[in-house]
């Protein structure tokens, strides 16, 4: 099997497709910007390709011997120029597949920075020849974690969501359908669009942290424009501040509540659910520690 080359490999998905990708014993390089980092995150034996998107010959030396893409990068103003660099290098050097991680809602000039970047650079790999497969996440379970300090420490979910339900997707379900696309062929040409296994809303959320966490987490919906003064008061970048202040009306009016079976249909499983992600996270949000059962020697005392 040819040389499979990862993009954005310590982020959120590409750690997790370069898992995926190894424990298929497939040839995997990791595009790397901080080796240090990337030894903590993936481990010390996999094969690293250190660069920045931003320099052109270190994105054609971890090209070297690579017949396949994922492609994924963190957002950020430079996201289409990042990403526009390795198609147009993939295409130099004769790669035969790109994967494009995407978004649902990407479209060329949305309002929401992210999905205009994503829509942008979805035409630019489409114009570029490369054989291409396009794979569309819905939110990503692991968005919450952003909220574990507060539901830590007062527990409490705050999100300007009202009942809006989301297909919401654990990232290592994402990195499986991944790794199904970049390892299996006859893919080239279509759209996968991956979500959880239903639609659920912040309150469904609160009451799964409730249970994994052994804590009462209760969610308080936040006025919009009082979440987004929040944001702008803690100096997020005006683009973020933006795209999440937009982001959370679409989820308000049930924007993000598609599901799909895609990711039964290419893995053969089902998507976890958000409780599955609560409790395998449960340490993050702050999980009470089960008391020790009777006779359990941790109850024993020095007398």
């Amino acid at each position: 099997m040819s040389t499979i080359l990862v993009t954005g490999a310590t982020g959120n998905v590409g750690s997790q497709v370069v898992r995926e990708l190894r424990s298929r014993d497939a040839p995997t390089r990791a595009f790397v910007r901080d080796p240090e980092k990337a030894g903590v995150v993936l481990g010390a034996d996999v094969d690293l390709a250190v660069g920045d998107f931003a320099d052109a010959t270190s994105i054609r030396r971890a090209l070297d011997g690579v017949e396949t893409v994922f492609l994924t990068s963190g957002d950020g103003p430079q996201k289409v120029e990042h990403e526009t660099a390795v198609i147009d290098a993939a295409a130099a050097a004769g790669v035969s597949r790109i994967v494009k991680l995407t978004t649902v809602g990407a479209r060329a000039g949305s309002p929401l920075p992210p999905f205009d970047w994503h829509g942008r650079i979805e035409e630019h790999l489409a114009r570029s020849g490369v054989p291409a497969v396009i794979l569309r996440s819905n939110f990503y379970m692991s968005n919450l974690l952003l909220s574990a300090e507060p539901i830590r420490h007062e527990e409490r979910l705050f999100a300007p969501a009202g009942r809006g339900q989301i297909g919401m997707i654990d990232p290592r379900d994402v990195a499986v359908a991944a790794a199904v696309l970049l390892t299996t062929p006859g893919h080239e040409g279509n759209e996968y669009v991956v979500t959880g296994p239903a639609a659920i809303s912040y309150q469904e959320v609160a009451d799964d942290l409730t249970a994994a966490t052994g804590r009462p987490v209760t969610y308080v919906d936040v006025p919009p424009e009082a979440a987004r003064a929040a944001l702008v008061a803690s100096g997020m970048p005006d683009w973020l501040v933006q795209h999440l202040h937009a982001i959370f009306g679409v989820i308000r009016e049930d924007g993000l509540a598609v599901t799909t079976g895609t990711v039964r249909e290419l893995t053969g499983r089902e998507p976890r659910r958000f409780a599955d992600f609560a409790r395998d996270h449960a340490a993050a949000f702050g999980a009470v520690a089960p008391a020790p059962a009777e006779g359990d020697p941790a109850q024993a005392v020095d007398r």
